[in-house]
């Protein structure tokens, strides 16, 4: 029996049945959502995947550059180095999949007292291999952490998406048909009685014009 009350007319079926296409063509387009949703996930995470791996060979090479440069050239003069160098930082813009805002991380390299000519030419060289290893890990880390945050986002909205057609798969659609349903019974019901009484009425007549 529906939920609701419903009024057992032609109108209210026809209404009914629209509701039904309606929610099945939503439902499609949810399921189809869904499954690009899913497939930029796994594409994501098989690029964050192979970045983990090299990130954390990155770092094992940063640090044992650091490690060679401090033994040739002392950690005062690495500290030196490191005191005229910029302090870098990242922006954020976003870009739009099937509704989902993505990040995107930009790096902002600010304005350093050590060129990269200075580098080139005057540091030593330990140093300056040390300095290019950890700026490959950082910029590593800001698309690692571009690539994560997009994944959480995207499987935020799998969830959310997975749960809307589930309501409408098995609870929308059912109602409004066990309504459907329900509508058609009453107009049997209704057109039944309606020619029983219809007969009863031409019985009489006939039996009265009979009489007469």
């Amino acid at each position: 029996m529906p939920g609701r009350d419903l009024r057992p007319t032609r109108i209210e079926l026809i209404n009914t049945n629209k509701r039904i296409k309606l929610a099945s063509r939503g439902l499609d387009l949810l399921k189809m959502k869904r499954s690009s949703l899913v497939m930029e996930f796994f594409k994501i995470s098989r690029t964050v995947s192979g970045m983990r791996e090299n990130l954390r060979a990155l770092v094992t090479e940063a640090v044992s550059s650091i490690q060679v440069a401090e033994i040739l050239n002392g950690s005062l003069t690495i500290e030196r180095i490191a005191n005229m160098s910029a302090d870098d930082s990242s922006s954020i813009k976003t870009r739009n999949i099937m509704g989902v805002r993505i990040p995107e991380l930009k790096v902002n390299f600010g304005q350093s007292l050590v060129s990269y000519m200075y580098r080139a030419s005057s540091l030593p060289v330990p140093v300056n291999e040390a300095l290019k290893k950890f700026q490959q890990v950082f910029n590593m880390l800001i698309e690692v952490a571009e690539k994560e945050s997009s994944m959480r986002k995207l499987l935020h909205e799998i969830d959310k998406t997975k749960r809307r057609s589930n309501a409408i798969e098995n609870v929308l659609i059912p109602e409004l048909k066990d309504e459907a349903k329900y509508i058609r019974m009453r107009l049997d019901e209704m057109e039944r009685d309606t020619f029983t009484t219809l007969k009863t009425i031409k019985r009489k007549m006939e039996s009265q014009r009979v009489e007469t």
